[in-house]
């Protein structure tokens, strides 16, 4: 089988980085297309021997990109187009009907309540998201609540299906050699009580929370921050303002496996930490929550649909914390009061693991090319009356 991955960008985003580690896990020959930023993900596949092209698109209305797009589609010669995220989901299904290639897949990452990843849903936003996702075979929801989500707008039942998010446990698993590493090379204090915060910089994330829960927290407890974004400058603002600028670290975009990006990798940065903080108040998994919890971390969150779709036994160190500064200060006061726990890996965690869900994924791609998109229908010709 061979098989097209398109997607809108290839920066440090967690559906970019998800791409790459299920690309390792995939049985399949694949292929990578990005419309726009072949950033440091790009360099990771490339590193994996994954052959990337970028399209070049100039922005949402390149339409001009369309039939480039498809002309590469049509020369692969794929079995099936898998597409993700918004913009590569429209132009990929259309890309893909105009090659031929009738088996389509689109896996769906980022879809909340009221927002597309971190667009407001407005009618438009949701009437083109409908329309191509009629060109489609098959549309992947990231958790059960997304499916549920998705249904909620009129997509019909048979045609979701959920495939979670995965994660390399062995990667996450706590490793005592890289927390010292990770700490000295970041200049954190080996008996700093360090909360970890991960994610994009951006306003519905809402790490201006833990900022400013950080006013209410003693002197030993530094913030590590992870990732890049348009709110950094208002939460580097924040953080001065509140006093806190000096126990406030960003670290920037880490990849999650190497390649790509120099300095510490996510999980060295997670065995630094002694908790994770998510204070989003909408998410479609939820997956930096998981990847902590695979690092044996309390975690404490807002929305984590991963987590909240499973029994709380399968993670007892998880807990939903409204967003709030302060109660988030007395979550975290209460972490450090109750002093380090061992760094095992829960049930939550196991449950997520990347080889079962390429396995589901699998699946998927088989019941697309059992069943692909029907042809569309040539008008009938009308004879002389």
């Amino acid at each position: 089988m061979k098989v097209l991955h398109i997607i809108t960008g290839l920066g440090v985003g967690g559906a970019e980085q998800q791409l790459r580690l299920l690309l390792r896990h995939l049985p399949v020959e694949c292929e990578v297309v990005t419309l726009t930023n072949p950033g440091p993900v790009a360099d990771g596949l490339a590193a994996d021997g994954v052959r990337v092209t970028h399209l070049g698109m100039a922005g949402n209305r390149d339409l001009a990109a369309l039939p480039r797009l498809a002309r590469i589609v049509r020369r692969g010669r794929y079995d099936l187009v898998h597409t993700h995220l918004y913009r590569a989901c429209l132009y990929g299904r259309i890309a893909a009907r105009l090659a031929g290639v009738r088996a389509v897949v689109a896996t769906e990452h980022s879809l909340g309540d009221t927002q597309l990843e971190g667009r407001p849903l407005t009618a438009g936003v949701r009437a083109l998201y409908l329309l191509g996702e009629r060109l489609g075979r098959s549309t992947v929801a990231v958790s059960p609540t997304v499916a549920g989500r998705l249904a909620r707008w009129g997509v019909p039942g048979p045609r979701i299906a959920v495939v979670p998010n995965g994660i390399d446990l062995t990667r996450f698993a706590f490793d005592p050699a890289a927390r010292r590493h990770t700490r000295s090379e970041l200049a954190l204090p080996e008996d700093a009580f360090v909360v970890g915060g991960i994610g994009r910089l951006a306003p519905g994330k809402r790490f201006d929370v833990l900022v400013r829960a950080f006013a209410e927290l003693p002197a030993d407890c530094r913030l590590l921050l992870v990732g890049g974004g348009p709110q950094e400058p208002a939460l580097r603002r924040c953080a001065r303002q509140t006093g806190v600028a000096d126990r406030v670290l960003f670290a920037g975009e880490r990849p999650y496996l190497p390649g790509g990006s120099p300095g510490p990798d996510l999980p060295a940065l997670a065995s630094a930490m002694d908790v994770l903080a998510s204070p989003s108040p909408e998410e479609a998994f939820g997956l930096a929550a998981v990847e902590a919890l695979a690092a044996g971390l309390p975690v404490r969150y807002t929305s984590c649909p991963a987590l909240q779709d499973l029994p709380p036994r399968s993670a007892p160190d998880a807990v939903r914390i409204p967003c709030d500064a302060g109660a988030y200060a007395r979550a975290l006061a209460g972490v450090r009061a109750a002093g380090p726990g061992p760094r095992t890996t829960p049930e939550a965690a196991r449950h997520y693991c990347i080889t079962r869900s390429a396995a589901r994924l699998m699946d998927v791609y088989a019941a697309a090319l059992a069943h692909p998109v029907p042809k569309p229908r040539s008008p009938e010709k009308v004879g002389p009356s």
